[in-house]
């Protein structure tokens, strides 16, 4: 029997994958993070399904749990929030099944920052501006970041920065960009993305703090930090340009379109 690592997407119940609803619907154990992965997703689960909430287990019970279903001869859906590829703690759980010798497979998820995105309405990569997306968090109440990862550090590239977990630290976050980012920086605060209480604040660094503070903003969360939030003067991508020879098969495709 396998245990499958799901993303159960952003929120919005109807943003899981295909392949991940199947899957769940097949799995007679599911794992999930109660306070993150919506409820109505249960109801893909199998009639007579043994669901388990892990918002209060910790990482060696969490284990135990996977391993004990895997030999009663239940597949096992373990489903994360998002896409278990960035800050899921999914690593952790695959390495004490690799020694327990448990097979396991991975179905992405749509992460949060792409759902931000949408709820912008904006393409977090433009031709000219932009063509570069860091992924990072900051660290207060959880694992230290490695060294040379720190924000200062990391917006002396100029990228566009996509920052989990940091709403609570807007001020900091704010401190820290400011010397790279300027005042005038777009940035935006997406919360609950895809959620029917998704909220969506825009600004700039000079006041993207405070609205964060006025709106009560804490948790499920993401900072966006960066110029192609507000691009409008910017050249057209070489993708559908009338300058870009294209095979007369149409197999050109997006290889080096960009």
């Amino acid at each position: 029997m396998t245990v499958h690592f799901i993303g159960a997407g952003p929120g919005a119940a109807d943003l899981i994958t295909v392949r991940g609803a199947r899957t769940l619907a097949a799995c007679g154990v599911c794992l999930y993070a109660g306070s993150l992965v919506p409820r109505e997703l249960l109801d893909g689960c199998p009639p007579g399904a043994r669901l388990i909430d892990t918002a209060r287990l910790d990482l060696d019970t969490i284990t135990a749990e996977l391993i004990r279903a895997h030999e009663e001869g239940h597949d096992v859906a373990r489903l994360h929030s998002g896409d278990p590829s960035v800050f899921s703690a999914v690593a952790e759980q695959m390495r004490r099944l690799d020694a327990a010798g448990v097979p396991y497979e991975v179905v992405p998820g749509v992460p949060a920052f792409a759902a931000a995105a949408a709820a912008l309405k904006r393409e977090l990569t433009v031709p000219t501006v932009g063509q570069t997306v860091i992924l990072t968090r900051v660290a207060e109440r959880a694992t230290a970041m490695p060294e040379g990862e720190d924000l200062a550090t990391l917006g002396r590239s100029g990228a566009l920065l996509v920052l989990h977990l940091a709403a609570r630290y807007a001020d900091r976050v704010v401190a820290e960009l400011l010397p790279h980012y300027g005042a005038d920086c777009p940035a935006a605060v997406v919360a609950l993305a895809s959620r029917p209480d998704e909220l969506v604040l825009r600004g700039t660094l000079a006041d993207i703090a405070d609205q964060v503070k006025a709106a009560g903003v804490v948790r499920t969360a993401v900072i966006i930090v960066g110029r192609t939030l507000a691009a409008e003067q910017f050249g057209d991508s070489f993708l559908y340009s009338s300058d870009r020879d294209r095979p007369a098969d149409g197999c050109g495709g997006a290889w080096g379109a960009n």
